[in-house]
């Protein structure tokens, strides 16, 4: 196979044919260089086409291997550098090899077209086709004059007739090379005819828009010349250029924006409208507003995560003391959503009272991301218009809450906080919590439709995070597209820390006096704010006490000339100085035993409490009497263990008619504060028991579980918060329902130590393990109570596999 190399000129949308001069421009270095080659060396050059035009650095694959070898004709030098070459195509070739030093060179072998010898019919009729069609181009492209199309009509061998036929058209580049690397001459008549009826197509349809567009002007010339007028009447006016400026910088910021193709023609539409607006017209202001709107909110603009779990943990440590299990499924959840890449993972949902810091958790969660956060509140929420915004018929309508937080975050992809999403209520106005559902729906809330935008806005890449006090509120449907992630609270020993590590640190700072007083709490000081002067599960009101003591202690130095008051030390002793007397107590154990009264283990918002069980039996006729501002439900346990204890009559040594003799009044203290809950049941039952035998109730034991008819003890919750309870009083025996031994192993070491945990599965093993009796009557009771021994047997089986080592059982 016998090669020649030339200078080669790689083409951006262009085709060059043999025997069809074409004028070209270059600005590229290489080829420029290789011109300049080419006239020294009286060389002829290659004209190669590229697959890619945006490619600046061609290589043998970006080119289209068969090309033209051509001769320059003339040169002409530009002002910029460029060069505009004539040149006349001579034959076809195809590249075999390019070599690429200062200009590109490539090695080519002939390729010769088909050379008609015979006359064909086929041919003829073909040729016959594109002649006839070819001469309708004038008429419909002014760019082709009729001498040209002459000239190449005239042309007796076929395949040059292509050749000229396609380098007058406007078609595809790769459409153009079909016809240039064929080898045949009937495919290159068909496909020539074919572009050619293609291109009448195009040029005869863009013939009728223009002719539409200009009866639509011509229609249009009597609003073109009022618009005129308006527009020199506010020149007058001074308002015109006002107008122009504003409209000019709105439509700057409009053009900037990543707007999906139905966003770009709503606004464009809008834009225009807006152009031919009176600007002071109430329809303008409108308008403008909208478009403002539009303008405003982040599409398609996005932070940049950080990736390194490492720096997200330590975030989250460095913000939050504590709440281990919680910062361990932020990081799984966050993990997850990395190496997934997908937006489909469940929305979080934080649960917990008031102060524990699920606002502060989403926060943290943004700082950990680099993401920007915005917070909005749906307490009281009870117009869906609220989410979803008002439609733009309405007088003041805006978008809705969703919206305008995006706009308040400036990203696409920011941590949107949605707090309180239990409080979200409903009326004739709409439903809130159904408009929530598009917004959580990671399958629905990549077209979010805002009523006043009327565009669809894409959320799938918001972090999105809710919080609610309880999920007893929050609806059935929203609560199936949210994790529940729960914060029960801290412990005293929690609290402390966050004290001395946050809330000191911080409010010193806040108040001034951290470089002017050197201020010391004593351990059992912050214990004693904890215990006696807040009630909550949070530290919300313990940062108000620490608050009211350095405004105290700022008073002082102030009125101390600023410079004699340098150290205060707060201590258990000197604290009601400065926080008066304390505002509660918790309910301590019994110096003694008592005969119907047991504690009782309650959980509440603020915690967990010691709740005292009171039961007297007075002579009478039956009646129950049941006090203490107590819900249904703690009323159906008291039922419920008084319909127990006349079932265990015969074991307990009662009379079987004993209710009717007597009154029982069952009461627990405290009345002003509702309760209610069925964990109560053990406790009452325990109570009635020890009223009506007489049997006093161990001072320093406590319960919790729900009872059922027959005596069954069943599970109860908020096991944390009630043993934290039990320890702050000063028990030291806790029974529980066995079916709760589980739940022990998520409660912290410290809350667990020094309690002694006795699991029961009968209201019968309560009797023996709570009631004071006597050790023979305590026997008569074990043997009566068959079920108790065979429990106690198979505790002992279990006991390794339900407490860790650091638990007493008992």
């Amino acid at each position: 196979m016998n090669t020649n190399s030339y200078p080669l000129l790689p083409l951006r949308d262009t085709v060059a044919f043999p025997k069809q001069k074409i004028l070209l421009y270059f600005g590229r270095n290489k080829s420029i260089k290789a011109i300049e080659y080419a006239i020294e060396e009286n060389s002829s050059v290659i004209l190669a086409t590229q697959r890619d035009p945006k490619e600046n650095n061609p290589t043998l694959n970006d080119l289209y291997e068969t090309a033209v070898l051509s001769k320059i004709l003339k040169v002409f030098n530009l002002t910029d550098g460029s060069l505009k070459v004539l040149f006349q195509p001579e034959r076809k070739v195809k590249i075999v090899n390019l070599i690429d030093k200062d200009f590109l060179k490539g090695e080519i072998i002939n390729v010769n077209d088909e050379i008609l010898k015979e006359s064909n019919k086929e041919i003829e009729a073909l040729v016959r086709d594109i002649i006839k069609n070819f001469q309708l181009l004038p008429k419909l492209d002014t760019k082709i004059n009729l001498e040209e199309v002459i000239e190449i009509i005239s042309n007796k061998n076929p395949i040059n007739l292509c050749y000229g036929v396609c380098s007058k058209l406007r078609s595809k580049t790769e459409d153009k090379i079909k016809i240039l690397e064929s080898e045949d001459v009937i495919e290159k008549l068909n496909l020539t005819l074919a572009l050619l009826l293609t291109e009448i197509e195009i040029l005869e349809i863009e013939e009728k828009i223009k002719k539409d567009v200009k009866e639509k002007y011509v229609k249009s010339q009597k609003e073109y010349y009022l618009n005129q007028k308006l527009n020199a009447i506010q020149n007058e006016l001074g308002q015109k250029e006002q107008k122009d400026n504003e409209l000019t910088e709105l439509e700057n910021r409009l053009k900037d924006l990543n707007l999906s193709k139905e966003a770009r023609e709503k606004v464009n539409s809008d834009l225009k409208k807006l152009k031919m607006m009176h600007p002071m017209s109430a329809e303008a202001a409108i308008l403008r507003t909208y478009l403002e709107w539009i303008a405003d909110l982040p599409w398609n603009v996005f932070t940049e995560d950080e990736k390194d779990l490492k720096k997200v943990e330590e975030v989250l440590n460095l913000n939050h003391y504590g709440l281990e299990k919680i910062k361990e499924r932020i990081l799984e959840y966050i993990a997850i959503k990395y190496l997934s890449n997908s937006n489909n993972s469940p929305i979080l949902c934080f649960v917990g009272p008031p102060g524990v810091g699920k606002t502060s958790l989403g926060k943290s969660i943004a700082d950990a991301l680099k993401r920007n956060f915005v917070r909005i509140s749906l307490g009281g929420v009870r117009d869906e218009a609220e989410i979803r915004g008002h439609r733009r018929t309405y007088i003041g309508a805006l978008p809705g809450k969703i919206i305008q937080g995006m706009k308040k975050a400036k990203s696409s992809n920011p941590v949107f906080l949605l707090d309180e999403v239990d409080k979200i209520s409903s009326d004739y106005r709409g439903d809130p919590a159904s408009a929530l559902l598009e917004v959580l729906d990671p399958e629905q809330n990549n077209t979010f439709n805002d009523h006043y935008l009327a565009l669809d806005y894409d959320l799938s890449n918001v972090f999105f995070i809710t919080t609610a006090n309880s999920i007893n509120t929050i609806p059935a449907p929203l609560l199936d597209r949210m994790e529940i992630i729960h914060l029960d609270g801290y412990t005293d020993f929690e609290k402390k820390e966050i004290s001395k590590i946050y809330l000191i640190p911080t409010l010193m700072k806040e108040t001034g006096l951290k470089d002017k007083i050197n201020l010391n709490f004593s351990e059992n000081s912050i214990f004693k704010m904890i215990r006696e002067y807040t009630k909550e599960a949070g530290v919300r009101n313990l940062k108000r006490e620490f608050e009211k003591i350095m405004r105290k202690i700022a008073k002082e130095y102030i009125l101390n000339e600023k410079g004699k008051l340098t150290t205060v030390k707060i201590t258990e002793k000197n604290i009601n100085k400065y926080l008066g007397s304390p505002k509660f107590r918790y309910n301590e154990i019994f110096d003694e035993d008592k005969i119907g009264v047991a504690n009782g283990l309650a959980w509440t918002e603020t915690g967990g409490d010691v709740l005292q069980v009171e039961v007297v039996v007075m002579s009478g006729s039956g009646n129950l009497d049941i006090t203490g501002k107590l819900g249904e439900i703690m009323r159906e346990s008291v039922k419920a263990a008084m319909s127990y204890v006349r079932a265990r009559a015969d074991i307990l040594e009662l009379v079987n008619d004993f209710y009717k003799k007597i009154d029982i009044h069952v009461h627990v203290p405290e009345g002003a504060i509702p309760k209610d809950g069925p964990s109560a049941g053990v406790t009452i039952a325990a109570s009635l028991i020890s009223a009506l035998t007489n049997i006093p109730i161990k001072k320093d034991i406590a319960m919790t579980g729900e009872i059922t008819l027959r005596g069954d003890i069943l599970p109860v919750g908020g096991l944390k918060q009630k043993l934290l309870a039990a320890k702050r009083s000063g028990i030291k025996k806790v029974i529980l329902p066995e079916k709760n031994l589980k739940d022990l192993e998520e409660i912290q070491e410290i809350i667990l130590q020094g309690l002694e945990i006795i699991p029961v599965k009968k209201m019968d093993e309560v009797i023996v393990e709570a009631l004071k009796i006597s050790e023979p009557y305590k026997q008569h009771l074990i043997q009566e109570l068959s079920s108790y021994k065979n429990l106690q047997t198979l505790r002992q089986i279990k006991r390794e596999n339900y407490f860790p080592s650091k638990i007493q059982t008992h």
